[in-house]
Parts: structure tokens; C-alpha cells; sequence
């Protein structure tokens, strides 16, 4: 089924509201109606946001949530948006995602709102998939011209530092990559890695409370003791660290460098790196903990960091560019330019549409950079990032750990489309 076979249909009526997101911050929700049809649509919010990131409309009133009440993008939806896209059809994303950029006229699409963009973006991509009564991966699949095969190896960040907990780590998250069997075994290795290891934090009196994003947030002495802790775990539940399960970092490294200093500050760790030698920290947990994924190893406008942690261990390591590239094709362009990193993080609401998306998604697949799609640690129960991960061949896929309703919604989504991919 082409896309150029579809019909005209057109969204009959667009309606958005408030909502609440994972930390009970408001959001937007969008519904796009098309005669009896209807498909909704909600919108992420990150902790940790990159400079470079489109920019989220809130209201400023602080009367109401403290100033992050969303009414204005709303209102944006249902009173700019939906006048200017009626008549095109849905089957048309781009056309409808450029009309939005088009009205917007911003850079960081600040007048609309990223939020109000990609909720209608999201929302219309949905009821397209709706009307043409097939599952949503399948219909992005179609529309962008891939052939979906498999269900991405999946991050399970399940240790939580940084900006999404309080424990006084200075990296963000510490993943945990299962490696054996298909995508329920992989969750069941998860499953008993987590077991071992909230009983040895249990035994060690630390918190097994979790963060934004699922993942326990231990009050530990240094970095190196996540590290530590979730070899460990994994030695425990009788799996072999690398072959069986792996362990990757989100470092999130722009938090922890001092711009005016132009030094690397680990606080847990009491050190400091200059970003030409940031590389040899990484190296050392590559050696020890066998280290396969560094997320923002260093910060978003680094590019000598980045390019001395490319050069020495880019061979070997997972390098992905969150802050540094923002899901945004210019900036991986300059990457490209640049030869760092080796692997794009994608999250919609970094961009604000679906165009855009696919765009960024296709140019670091034609550079041969791994694609990883991504959540946010604002989320909501909306699974669209499972679809668009199967739909694309993603490599990789993050959406926090084996806790939390929103994050949960995300692998169950993952476990149907896994069962239909392989009664087809």
C-alpha cells in the first residue's frame, strides 16, 4: 500500500486540553477527529533539556502551576492550527507538519509551542493509521519507505543519578542491555537483574526508591560504585557482564561541565577533566565494566571532547549524541561534519514534528550512525516512540526501567507488536 493510494480524507475536528505528565506537570493532549474516526495524541516533557532543543509553550501565569500551566498551546491548537491544516489530507504528513512550521516562522517554534506542533503531528499520523485500519508501526513503516523486521535491543535505565534523582550521582542513568532470546526473555533478564539488585541495596541500607524514570536512586560514594553495584547485580542473577547483559550510561555531561571553567566536575567523584581528557575517564570504566553505551559523554557544544572520545574510544563504544544532536538534522549535519559521536538519540519533542523527525532518523541512518529512540523523563502513557522504533528499524530503544505505568506502556506496546511481528 503506497501512499500516494490513499484518498483525500481530511481532520474534521482538532481538540486539545491540559493534562498531566509523569512528574504531575501539565502537558498537551490533542485528539484529531476524521468523520466517525478519532486517534489522540500527548506530548513528553524533558528534565534535562539541551539548549538547542524547540521550545515548549508555557503559559508563565504563575497562578497556575506554577507558571507551567499549557493553555496557550491549546489554544494554538484548536484556533491556529486546525484552520490552516483542515483541508489537507492526513495522508499528507508532510504538508501538514510544514504548514505548522510554515505558521510558526520561529527557529525553536516558539510562537506555536513544539509541544502544540508535535501533539497535532503525532495525533494526525495516528488517525491516518486508524482510517486505514492498520497498526500505526506498519502504517509510519509504509509512509516512510522502510520494511519493519525486528524490535530495537532495548536500554533499561535502572539506576538513576543526575537531574532525575536526588542520590548525588553526577551521571545521569546507567542502563542495562539484555542480549539473549527474543524481547520477552530479554525483559525477564531485566526483571531478575533488578531482583539482585534491589536485594543488595536492600542489605546495604540503601534506597531502593525510584526516580523520574524508574530506576533506584541509591545515595552511593562515587559513580564508579553504580558501576560497581550493577556488575554485580548482574554476576548474581547468573549472567555474564557483556555477553549476557551489557551496561551503558546516559552521562548527561552537560550538567556536570563548568562553562566558565571549561573543566568536567564530578562531584561523587571529587575530579576533574579538562574536556581534551575527559576520554581517559570513560576509558577506564570501558576496561573495567566493560562500558558499551556513553550517552552525552561530553557536553552539548564540547566538539574537542567529543572529538578526542570519538577518536579513542568510538571503535569500540556505543557514542550517542542526545544534548549534541537534539533529534535535529542541522545539528547532526555538524556532527557528521565534525566525525563524533557514532549514534543519534531521537526524541520527537526535541524537534516538535514527525517530518523532522524521519529526517534526522534517515540522515544518520544513510551516515551509518545507530539510531536510538528515546523517551522522556516528563512522560505520559502515550506509546507512539514503540511504533515509530519498530517502524524505522531503530537499533536501539530508551524508556526507563521495569517500574512506572508510563514507562511500562512503552514495552507492553513492544510485547504486542512483538507478538504480531511474528505471527506475519
Amino acid at each position: 500500500m503506497k501512499k500516494k493510494s490513499f484518498p483525500k480524507i481530511t481532520i474534521t475536528k482538532l481538540t486539545a486540553r491540559e493534562i498531566l505528565d509523569s512528574r504531575g506537570n501539565p502537558t498537551i493532549e490533542v485528539t484529531a477527529f476524521s468523520g466517525k474516526f478519532l486517534a489522540i495524541a500527548s506530548v513528553p516533557s524533558g528534565a534535562s533539556t539541551g539548549v538547542h532543543e524547540a521550545h515548549e509553550l508555557r503559559d508563565g501565569d504563575k497562578k497556575r502551576f506554577l507558571g507551567q500551566g499549557v493553555k496557550k498551546a491549546v489554544h494554538n491548537v484548536e484556533s491556529v492550527i486546525f484552520p490552516a491544516i483542515k483541508n489537507i489530507s492526513i495522508f499528507d504528513q508532510e504538508s501538514i507538519d510544514t504548514t505548522m512550521l510554515e505558521i510558526d516562522g520561529t527557529p525553536t517554534k516558539s510562537k506555536l509551542g513544539a509541544n502544540a506542533i508535535l501533539g497535532v503531528s503525532l495525533a494526525t499520523a495516528r488517525l491516518a493509521s486508524v482510517v486505514a485500519g492498520i497498526p500505526l508501526y506498519r502504517y509510519l513503516a509504509n509512509y516512510y519507505n522502510y520494511k519493519p523486521k525486528a524490535l530495537p535491543t532495548v536500554l533499561f535505565n535502572v539506576l538513576n543519578g543526575g537531574k532525575h534523582a536526588d542520590s548525588g550521582l553526577d551521571i545521569q542513568e546507567f542502563f542495562l542491555i539484555p542480549k539473549k532470546g527474543d524481547f520477552l526473555n530479554r525483559l525477564n533478564m531485566v526483571h531478575k537483574v533488578i531482583a539482585n539488585l534491589k536485594t543488595d541495596l536492600t542489605k546495604r541500607r540503601l534506597s531502593i526508591a525510584v526516580g523520574d524514570e524508574g530506576g533506584v536512586a541509591p545515595r552511593l560514594k562515587s559513580n564508579q560504585a553504580a558501576l560497581r553495584i550493577l556488575a554485580k547485580a548482574i554476576e548474581n542473577s547468573g549472567y555474564k557482564l557483556g555477553r549476557d547483559v551489557g551496561i551503558g550510561m546516559d552521562a548527561a555531561a552537560s550538567e556536570f561541565f563548568n562553562t566558565d571553567r571549561e573543566v568536567y566536575e564530578l562531584r561523587a567523584d571529587n575530579k576533574h577533566y579538562k574536556p581534551a581528557s575527559i576520554y581517559k575517564m570513560y576509558q577506564r570504566w570501558i576496561r573495567d565494566y566493560k562500558l558499551e553505551v556513553i550517552e552525552d559523554g561530553c557536553a552539548e557544544d564540547d566538539f574537542l571532547g567529543w572529538q578526542q572520545l570519538t577518536k579513542h574510544v568510538g571503535k569500540q563504544t556505543l557514542l550517542v549524541g542526545d544534548d549534541l544532536f537534539v533529534t535535529n538534522p542541522e545539528r547532526i549535519q555538524l556532527g557528521l561534519v565534525a566525525g563524533i559521536a557514532n549514534a543519534t538519540l531521537i526524541k520527537p519533542n526535541q524537534i516538535g514534528t514527525l517530518t523532522e523527525t524521519l529526517q534526522a532518523i534517515k540522515l544518520s541512518q544513510k551516515h551509518n550512525y545507530k539510531v536510538v529512540i528515546s523517551h522522556r523523563s516528563g512522560e505520559t502513557v502515550d506509546d507512539f516512540i514503540s511504533d515509530l522504533a519498530v517502524a524505522v528499524n531503530a537499533d536501539f530503544m530508551k524508556a526507563g526501567s521495569l517500574s512506572r505505568g508510563e514507562r511500562l506502556a512503552k514495552y507492553n506496546r513492544l510485547l504486542k507488536i512483538n507478538d504480531e511481528l511474528n505471527h506475519h
